[in-house]
């Protein structure tokens, strides 16, 4: 073989190993990237899902113990209520839309102090997280039968979600309104 021949392989392989580097290179990067951004309907509502959670028991904490029976008016839900109200449709939600186990108003437990409250509350919370942990994509498009409608059990998280922002909203005014200062906003 002749120094022409070796020359040129060289030369050529020389110049073609930084094209390779940059093609293999350019291809991990695409695949890192991809998969940093593979947020699913589930893994995004269960992020806003436990930050919605910790929020609301940080209003929950917030509010003495001596204040949880504070309505601002007679035709409004006392605090307590509120948070009472919003464990109750989380279970019936859940219970109703993503578990086997069929909701039982019965069974509801009234507590009685502020830290049974927060107990409950985050139980139901985490009930949630778990009956959608683990939710197959496409069950997420099967519509069920609702008082307002037939709804996709995507909508009925979306439900889950808004209706614990309606009231976690009127919960920062009976804050407010006892001057107590509500803990800083947590979006996603």
């Amino acid at each position: 073989m002749s120094f022409n021949y070796y020359h040129s392989t060289f030369y050529t392989f020389g110049k073609m190993r930084p094209l390779k580097n940059l093609l293999l290179l350019l291809l991990l990067f695409n695949v890192s990237l991809a998969s940093a951004q593979q947020t699913t309907v589930t893994t995004a509502f269960l992020e806003k899902w436990d930050n919605s959670k910790s929020y609301l028991v940080e209003m929950a904490e917030a509010m003495p113990d001596s204040l949880y029976d504070y309505q601002p008016t007679k035709r409004q839900m006392t605090f307590k209520e509120q948070l009472i109200h919003i464990k109750s449709n989380i279970d019936w939600l859940v219970g109703s839309y993503f578990s086997d186990v069929a909701y039982d108003r019965s069974k509801a437990a009234i507590p009685t102090t502020k830290a049974e409250t927060i107990a409950l509350l985050t139980a139901s919370f985490d009930a949630v997280s778990e009956a959608i942990k683990n939710i197959r994509p496409e069950r997420l498009q099967e519509t069920v039968d609702f008082f307002a409608g037939p709804k996709s059990k995507l909508q009925i998280l979306n439900l889950l979600q808004d209706h614990v922002s309606h009231h976690r909203g009127q919960l920062i005014v009976y804050l407010n309104l006892n001057e107590i200062t509500p803990p800083k906003y947590v979006g996603w």
